[in-house]
């Protein structure tokens, strides 16, 4: 069964652009102004961006896909970042670069989204790539694919002072620089640990 999104009601929705480091303008709202969850039936586009943090692409997102678009027609591009550790204004250092054990278990749970998706009858590709910050790629990749939506799998929101230091909150933060809407499969309390 798919969690629905229902986000509270934000206060005072401010928006703030900013260009990535691409060229491209960013939408960015503030941590406590949270954008609402779309609707599913306002979605009308033909090309999906199935991202992941770097943990396992859950059933319930992939099933949120298939309530999204039909197959016919349809691209998705599945993403999964292997974490860079360190922090994002760190000096770069290649002992902190994702290892081959951990870039091997991201291409595992690529293929085995994009194999899901090809039985169910969508054309879909995938791809692995790292990054400190997982959301300006997110955003970065959906921009670069021309995708309509962005589809993740999330847990719990968490309060916006503590959400911000929790990798676990990426796809909220996702949800707040994105210019699209950002679809989200909120995983039940602890069943993310099992998927990863």
């Amino acid at each position: 069964m798919i969690a629905e999104d229902v986000s509270p009601p934000a206060r005072q929705t401010e928006t703030h652009w900013m260009r990535n480091g691409f060229g491209k303008r960013l939408v960015r709202r503030l941590p406590w102004a949270a954008p609402s969850a779309p609707a599913l039936a306002d979605f009308t586009g033909d090309t999906l961006l199935l991202a992941s943090e770097g943990r396992a692409i859950s059933p319930d997102a992939l099933a949120l896909v298939s309530r999204l678009v039909k197959p016919q027609g349809t691209t998705i591009h599945v993403l999964s970042l292997a974490r860079i550790w360190g922090s994002r204004f760190g000096m770069p250092h290649p002992g902190l670069m994702p290892n081959k054990h951990e870039l091997e278990v991201q291409r595992d749970l690529v293929r085995d989204a994009v194999l899901a998706l090809r039985q169910r009858g969508y054309q879909a590709e995938g791809q692995v790539v790292s990054s400190r910050s997982p959301a300006k790629r997110i955003v970065a990749a959906a921009a670069q694919h021309g995708s309509a939506a962005i589809v993740m799998s999330a847990d719990a929101p968490r309060h916006w002072l503590v959400a911000d230091f929790l990798w676990s909150q990426e796809p909220y933060r996702v949800r707040r620089l994105a210019a699209i809407p950002v679809y989200l499969a909120i995983l039940p309390e602890g069943l993310d640990r099992q998927l990863a």
